[in-house]
């Protein structure tokens, strides 16, 4: 029973990560999508240049917008693929395999998220 104190602990956590990475996907994805897939390529709005953009990059606030909005929807994929595998195709016996496997994709996208905005001039 001790080692199931630890995973007790951990689960509120990824399921916060989960819902606020799923609010991230829900409100500002399609944002980006309208503004990069369809306003600045028709040219509803004047096109963001690489100078424009940089300069933007530059601000602290928008690198941790952009460091949020990279992360937390990877969390909320990580859970909610764990789940799909688990429950959906009835993979229970290689949980611990499956956990490690979307969480740890979800950090180390994260930790290089992190790593190209602070590496960013």
């Amino acid at each position: 029973m001790a080692t199931d104190a630890p995973k007790k602990l951990l689960e509120p956590f990824f399921w916060t990560l989960f819902s606020a990475g799923g609010v991230v996907a829900a409100l500002l994805m399609p944002v980006h999508i309208f503004l990069f897939g369809l306003a600045f390529p028709l040219g509803w709005i004047r096109d963001l240049s690489h100078t424009r953009a940089l300069a933007l990059i530059e601000h602290p606030l928008v690198r941790i917008y952009l460091f949020v909005f990279c992360s937390l929807p990877l969390f909320h994929w990580a859970h909610r693929f764990r789940y799909t595998l688990y429950d959906g195709l009835q993979i229970k016996h290689l949980n611990e395999v499956i956990t490690v496997f979307c969480y740890g994709g979800a950090i180390i996208g994260t930790a290089l998220a992190g790593y190209l905005l602070l590496s960013l001039p």
